[in-house]
């Protein structure tokens, strides 16, 4: 006979753990219970029979992993906070008898926890930590434009307002700025640092308000953790960069709003460090100073010899690279469909994106009602170089007076001055807007003052096939005749020519097969229909129709294969199968009813210009 379970020792209720046992395991407070978990990265779970992993109850609570508990058991934090619950109830006995020196000498001797260790865990390699960075930038930017109160202090604020400015120093340095989007949130930046794409959003400048109902104690926690993070990120990217950090901060600057001009960037210098001296005669040289030697001349010794080195072995790995090209096949179920699958050497020669010296020819002007951080962020974050008035802090490199200046950015009704010199009044008319994401300067006319901008749309989560309003903008003059004619045209008006029938035109169009993508049997049908003499739009809405029903047939053709083929798959991949469908067809069915309301203000728009 085996031996008998007993309950609550095995399965989900062993694997299992609620907050409050885990609370009594822990020893510690609620709020130290959740710091802890904020830091280590542990979050609740949901079991699969709620009712199993509480023993047999029902009532609502949240599970965690027992590992995880057990994880937190020997976290050297927890010792910390166990410590610091002990120092706040010696001082305020201290305080409560009057005895000042003890108390003084219980605050000297604080205690106090690092998060360094729980860094190193949490990301092992630097690429881990660039890719988790967006949250840190987020909060940390949020924080910078807080007011101070007595929940968050003063030196807190300046702190985040120190790594803000690190990082957009280091990203206007390496113009790594790829994307920006003006929401009713706040601005969205994205950048390329380290092969990664770092997405934030920056507040605007308005006077922001901590809510009451917002639990900043938890934000503090994450923002604890997230200053660790960037402090090492940042270390690393500007050592790897060659500058110095953190960058030296002029106070006189700072004090009078000089804004990220304040700090300056410096180049580490790189100090040869000189070998330690062996003395034979007191001790032998350890193996550790051994290898510190050797790595110490090896660094040097390779730094001289580092462009043939590079040759070298660039041209070794291409005599030893085999090209080897993709050998398209055709699909089974669609024969018109051309396989096309990305290899290494198509990918490697797309172009990519890097229009990081768009506006070296260039030098702007902020007017003093334009938001100075942004605009400067920006502009040289792509070479360009900028000035403001002294309105909007000190630090300008350019008068506005200089000649060099080619763009004036504004944000209020141009008005004439009397007094206007030719200079200014050429500077003005070479005034443009600029399009970061498109990577072009774009002309005046769409920008010019009074006239209905085109839409701010937004450069992120651009999927394959969406709908793409930028399309009917650039062709906006051919568009809305086409489409009256499409319409009109599946409305059922005819448009054969005079002594020629509906039936005829059909058979001169089925006479010839036509295909989506042959152009020589369209030329062909297109000859033989203008000798029968049939108008050119009843032809055109013929070899339409022709191609919408081969393709209805085509897709069900595709259909009944998928139908086929689902039958081979497991319950939970068909169900996953579906959703991929249903979701599909949801975008579909969006973007064609988009697509038939922009036809229809052309049309609109049309029919007004006729009349």
């Amino acid at each position: 006979m085996g031996r008998l379970k007993q309950k609550g020792k095995a399965g989900a209720a062993k694997a299992y753990m609620t907050r409050s046992v885990a609370v009594k395991k822990l020893q510690c407070s609620l709020a130290d219970f959740r710091r802890l978990c904020i830091l280590k990265g542990i979050f609740p779970r949901e079991p699969r029979n709620k009712k199993k992993a509480n023993k047999g109850s029902t009532a609502p609570t949240s599970f965690y992993y027992a590992k995880d508990i057990a994880y937190l058991a020997h976290e050297p934090v927890l010792n910390k906070l166990r410590e610091h619950k002990a120092f706040a109830k010696k001082i305020s006995r201290a305080l409560g008898r009057g005895d000042w020196g003890i108390a003084k000498n219980l605050e000297d001797n604080k205690p106090t926890y690092r998060l360094d260790h729980i860094i190193k865990e949490r990301y092992p390699t630097f690429i881990d930590a660039v890719r988790d960075i967006d949250d840190a930038l987020c909060m940390i930017f949020l924080f910078a434009s807080l007011p101070s109160n007595d929940r968050v202090s003063p030196s807190l604020i300046a702190n985040c307002s120190r790594l803000a400015a690190e990082w957009q120093l280091y990203i206007m340095h390496s113009r790594s700025l790829r994307k920006v989007f003006l929401s009713i949130k706040g601005i969205y930046y994205q950048a390329e640092v380290m092969d990664q794409d770092v997405t934030w959003l920056v507040p605007y400048q308005f006077t922001q308000n901590v809510p009451s109902d917002v639990d900043v104690r938890v934000m503090l926690t994450f923002l604890e953790l997230y200053q660790t993070l960037l402090g090492f990120v940042f270390f690393k990217l500007y050592t790897d960069a060659g500058l110095v950090y953190p960058p030296p901060l002029d106070a006189k600057r700072d004090d009078t709003g000089a804004g990220i001009g304040a700090f300056s960037i410096q180049v580490a210098e790189k100090n040869i460090v000189p070998l330690p001296k062996l003395n034979n005669s007191t001790k032998k040289a350890s193996t550790k100073e051994v290898r510190q030697a050797i790595k110490n001349i090896t660094a040097h010794s390779s730094s001289a010899d580092q462009d043939v080195d590079m040759n070298y072995v660039d041209a070794a790995t291409k005599t030893t690279e085999v090209d080897e090209e993709f050998v398209p096949h055709t699909s089974a179920t669609d024969v018109d469909a051309v396989a096309s699958l990305p290899t290494l050497k198509s990918l490697s020669a797309i172009p990519k994106f890097a229009p990081t010296s768009l506006f070296s020819p260039y030098t702007f002007f902020l007017s003093r009602e334009t938001s100075r951080p942004v605009f400067e962020f920006l502009v040289r974050s792509f070479g360009g170089r900028l000035g403001w008035p002294a309105s909007s802090g000190s630090g300008s490199p350019i008068a506005e007076t200089d000649d060099s200046i080619t763009h004036v950015i504004i944000d209020r009704p141009m008005v004439a001055k009397l007094n206007e010199s030719p200079e200014e009044k050429e500077r003005r008319r070479r005034r443009k807007y600029i399009a970061f994401n498109s990577g072009k300067i774009l002309l005046e006319g769409l920008y010019a003052q009074g006239v209905t901008l085109p839409p701010h749309l937004s450069p992120f989560g651009d999927k394959p096939g969406a709908y793409d309003p930028t399309v009917g903008l650039s062709q906006s003059e051919d568009t809305p005749v086409e489409d009256v004619r499409d319409s009109e045209g599946e409305q059922g008006s005819e448009h054969t020519s005079e002594g020629e029938s509906e039936d005829d035109v059909i058979d001169d169009t089925k006479a010839v097969s036509v295909g989506p993508h042959d152009s020589e049997s369209l030329r062909a049908a297109e000859l033989a229909a203008e000798a029968a003499g049939v108008e050119y739009g009843a032809f055109e809405q013929e070899v339409q129709k022709l191609q919408r029903k081969k393709q209805k047939q085509r897709e069900k053709s595709v259909d009944r294969d998928e139908d086929m083929a689902k039958m081979l798959l497991s319950n939970k991949k068909r169900k996953l199968y579906e959703r991929m469908k249903f979701g599909n067809k949801k975008r579909a069915v969006e973007r064609e009813n988009l697509e038939n309301k922009r036809k229809k203000i052309e049309r609109e728009k049309h029919r007004k210009v006729q009349s």
